[in-house]
Protein backbone atom coordinates (compact mmCIF):
# COMPACT_ATOMS: atom_id res chain seq x y z
CA UNK A 1 0.00 0.00 0.00
CA UNK A 2 1.43 3.68 -0.66
CA UNK A 3 2.13 5.92 2.05
CA UNK A 4 1.13 9.37 2.20
CA UNK A 5 2.85 12.52 3.47
CA UNK A 6 1.09 12.25 6.83
CA UNK A 7 2.40 8.63 7.09
CA UNK A 8 5.89 9.25 5.94
CA UNK A 9 5.74 12.31 9.08
CA UNK A 10 4.31 9.72 11.67
CA UNK A 11 7.37 7.69 10.91
CA UNK A 12 10.03 10.60 11.36
CA UNK A 13 8.36 11.58 14.80
CA UNK A 14 8.45 8.01 15.46
CA UNK A 15 12.39 7.94 14.97
CA UNK A 16 12.51 11.09 16.67
CA UNK A 17 11.13 9.90 20.33
CA UNK A 18 13.36 7.12 19.84
CA UNK A 19 16.51 9.20 19.48
CA UNK A 20 15.21 11.26 22.40
CA UNK A 21 14.88 7.98 24.40
CA UNK A 22 18.52 6.78 23.89
CA UNK A 23 17.20 3.82 20.97
CA UNK A 24 18.79 5.78 18.08
CA UNK A 25 22.01 7.82 17.47
CA UNK A 26 21.92 10.86 15.13
CA UNK A 27 23.71 8.92 12.43
CA UNK A 28 21.25 5.84 12.58
CA UNK A 29 18.07 9.23 12.89
CA UNK A 30 19.49 10.72 9.35
CA UNK A 31 19.94 6.83 7.82
CA UNK A 32 16.70 6.19 8.65
CA UNK A 33 14.98 9.36 8.26
CA UNK A 34 16.32 9.93 4.43
CA UNK A 35 14.73 6.07 3.93
CA UNK A 36 11.48 6.92 5.05
CA UNK A 37 11.29 10.10 3.02
CA UNK A 38 12.19 7.85 -0.04
CA UNK A 39 9.42 5.64 0.82
CA UNK A 40 6.71 5.02 -1.18
CA UNK A 41 4.90 2.00 0.06
CA UNK A 42 4.70 0.37 3.82
CA UNK A 43 6.63 -2.47 3.03
CA UNK A 44 9.61 0.02 2.45
CA UNK A 45 9.41 1.13 6.03
CA UNK A 46 9.05 -1.67 7.85
CA UNK A 47 12.40 -2.86 7.79
CA UNK A 48 13.69 0.64 9.47
CA UNK A 49 11.33 -0.23 12.33
CA UNK A 50 11.84 -4.14 13.22
CA UNK A 51 14.60 -3.46 15.53
CA UNK A 52 12.22 -0.95 17.52
CA UNK A 53 9.80 -1.32 20.31
CA UNK A 54 6.76 1.49 20.34
CA UNK A 55 5.99 4.06 19.34
CA UNK A 56 5.84 2.79 15.75
CA UNK A 57 4.46 4.70 12.80
CA UNK A 58 0.58 4.12 12.30
CA UNK A 59 0.79 2.58 8.80
CA UNK A 60 2.62 -0.52 10.72
CA UNK A 61 -0.16 -0.98 12.78
CA UNK A 62 -2.09 -3.94 11.81
CA UNK A 63 -5.19 -2.07 10.41
CA UNK A 64 -9.30 -3.03 11.83
CA UNK A 65 -11.25 -5.01 9.65
CA UNK A 66 -13.79 -2.63 7.31
CA UNK A 67 -17.28 -3.08 8.12
CA UNK A 68 -18.74 -5.26 5.48
CA UNK A 69 -15.35 -6.03 3.28
CA UNK A 70 -14.90 -9.40 3.22
CA UNK A 71 -11.13 -10.07 4.98
CA UNK A 72 -9.21 -12.48 2.78
CA UNK A 73 -6.24 -12.93 5.55
CA UNK A 74 -8.50 -12.95 8.44
CA UNK A 75 -10.39 -16.30 9.76
CA UNK A 76 -13.57 -15.48 11.55
CA UNK A 77 -13.19 -18.50 14.34
CA UNK A 78 -15.65 -19.02 17.11
CA UNK A 79 -14.78 -20.81 20.38
CA UNK A 80 -17.56 -23.49 21.32
CA UNK A 81 -18.29 -22.06 24.30
CA UNK A 82 -18.81 -18.30 22.58
CA UNK A 83 -20.76 -19.80 20.13
CA UNK A 84 -23.28 -21.79 22.64
CA UNK A 85 -23.38 -18.70 24.56
CA UNK A 86 -24.77 -16.42 21.79
CA UNK A 87 -26.85 -19.32 20.34
CA UNK A 88 -28.53 -20.45 23.25
CA UNK A 89 -31.50 -18.01 24.00
CA UNK A 90 -32.12 -18.58 19.58
CA UNK A 91 -32.53 -22.12 20.55
CA UNK A 92 -34.32 -22.07 23.33
CA UNK A 93 -36.90 -19.45 21.31
CA UNK A 94 -37.21 -22.62 18.58
CA UNK A 95 -37.35 -25.36 21.30
CA UNK A 96 -40.16 -23.22 23.01
CA UNK A 97 -42.18 -22.99 19.72
CA UNK A 98 -41.81 -26.70 18.95
CA UNK A 99 -42.96 -27.39 22.60
CA UNK A 100 -46.07 -24.95 22.21
CA UNK A 101 -47.34 -27.03 19.14
CA UNK A 102 -46.46 -30.46 20.67
CA UNK A 103 -48.29 -29.85 24.07
CA UNK A 104 -51.30 -28.20 22.29
CA UNK A 105 -50.79 -24.63 23.21
CA UNK A 106 -49.73 -24.40 26.71
CA UNK A 107 -48.17 -20.73 26.99
CA UNK A 108 -45.69 -21.58 29.64
CA UNK A 109 -43.21 -22.48 27.14
CA UNK A 110 -42.55 -19.91 25.80
CA UNK A 111 -40.56 -18.85 29.48
CA UNK A 112 -38.36 -21.15 28.38
CA UNK A 113 -36.27 -18.35 26.46
CA UNK A 114 -36.91 -15.86 29.26
CA UNK A 115 -35.41 -18.66 31.84
CA UNK A 116 -32.28 -19.54 28.96
CA UNK A 117 -31.62 -15.68 28.79
CA UNK A 118 -31.49 -15.04 32.72
CA UNK A 119 -28.80 -18.36 32.94
CA UNK A 120 -26.82 -16.78 30.51
CA UNK A 121 -26.77 -13.25 31.82
CA UNK A 122 -25.95 -14.76 35.41
CA UNK A 123 -23.19 -16.98 33.55
CA UNK A 124 -21.22 -13.64 31.81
Amino acid sequence: MRLSDAERQDALEALEEHVRTGRLDLDEFGTRSAKVTAARTVSDLEPLFTDLPSPRPSALLPLAPMPGVAQASVKNEIQPSKWLTASAVPIAAVVAIALFFFTRGTFLVFLLPLAVALIMSRRR
